[in-house]
């Protein structure tokens, strides 16, 4: 079995692709499971890994539909199109954001559609396609009302999606994500940077700034268990979806004050010392408007779940990132 990740240098592209090689096989029906034979990673730059025989490293730009004509075939079974330019920077550049959130997006399900053969489409989604007023619980059919041009990007490549599955062009499915903490590496121009700033960089030695106030609420996910749903998101029978094609993943509802307890029950006070609060409006403002609780219920029912605690996620990253050493003051 063929399959494609888009975004398969960035950090959720690498766990992923970690994640479908340790499995070994995709289980698309009852009564069929199919080894992944070949894992294409595709993106702008080079993945760096994992290294296995089976992966396939792809450079190129996902708007460019000679590029996706090249990568996608009829042996491609399942696509998880990840890529996307984040919010923060879609932001600041309207012309960028549009080109791969959307107008990539879009060129992906024509290939596809193209094609013929209706592969398993995977894309990933965000609470921003939410915004303005809303509920106290944002329900997997709450209007979508985004407040930012990452969002619009995000909704309108949805409803995409579910129109092309429902004229048979693919099998998809639309899995928002929650905010992912701690996500490994670097700061990026993503609006919830400082979500895994404020926790990695103080374990790692460094400073970091909260732009957010300590009574924000976030809806986190580990970048393990982002992994693990995206696969088993892949691996759900299209009809069990019905005519909803999109559905928000599980998460936990957290403060940004409850992190920093948590990061100092953990690792102690020095450590936790090394947050800085700074607010920045243009943030809190982005950052604020989405929701921070989801009635995953119908998420959980297709087998779906979420971390346990937002210790559980910290300390997942401690041992997926710091090979289990817990820094202590």
């Amino acid at each position: 079995m063929k399959v494609l990740i888009t975004g398969g240098a960035g950090f959720l592209g690498q766990r992923l692709a970690r994640e479908l090689l340790s499995r070994d096989v995709l289980h698309l029906s009852e009564a069929t499971s199919s080894r992944v034979s070949e894992l294409v990673l595709l993106d702008v730059v080079a993945a760096t890994g994992p290294h296995d025989d089976r992966v396939r490293i792809a450079i190129g730009d996902i708007a460019d539909r000679s590029v996706l004509e090249k990568f996608i075939d009829t042996d491609t079974v399942a696509i998880f199109h990840l890529a996307a330019v984040v919010s923060g920077q879609a932001e600041a550049d309207f012309d960028l954001g549009m080109r791969i959130n959307l107008d990539a997006s879009r060129l992906l399900l024509e290939v596809c559609r193209r094609l013929g053969h209706s592969p398993r489409v995977v894309f990933t989604s965000s609470v921003a396609v939410y915004g303005g007023s809303l509920t106290d619980i944002v329900l997997d059919d709450t209007a979508l009302n985004p407040q930012s041009s990452y969002g619009a990007e995000k909704a309108v490549a949805e409803f995409l999606l579910n129109d092309y599955s429902r004229r048979g062009f693919i099998d998809g499915r639309v899995l928002r994500l929650p905010t992912i903490s701690v996500r490994p590496g670097k700061p990026n121009a993503a609006a919830s940077s400082f979500a895994s700033g404020i926790i990695r960089e103080p374990l790692t030695g460094h400073r970091s700034v909260c732009p957010v106030s300590g009574d924000t609420k976030l809806w986190l996910l580990s970048p393990r268990k982002a992994a693990e749903c995206l696969v088993a998101g892949c691996e759900i029978d299209g009809a069990a979806f019905g005519n909803r094609r999109t559905v928000n993943l599980p998460g936990i509802s957290v403060t940004v004050s409850e992190m920093i307890k948590t990061l100092r029950d953990v690792a102690g006070d020095a450590i936790a010392n090394r947050v800085e609060w700074k607010l920045d409006e243009r943030i809190e403002k982005i950052v604020g408007s989405w929701p921070a609780m989801w009635d995953t219920t119908r998420a959980i029912e297709l087998g779906l779940t979420a971390d346990a605690s937002f210790e559980h996620i910290l300390r997942n990253f401690i041992d997926d990132e710091l090979g289990g050493d817990s820094p202590h003051d």
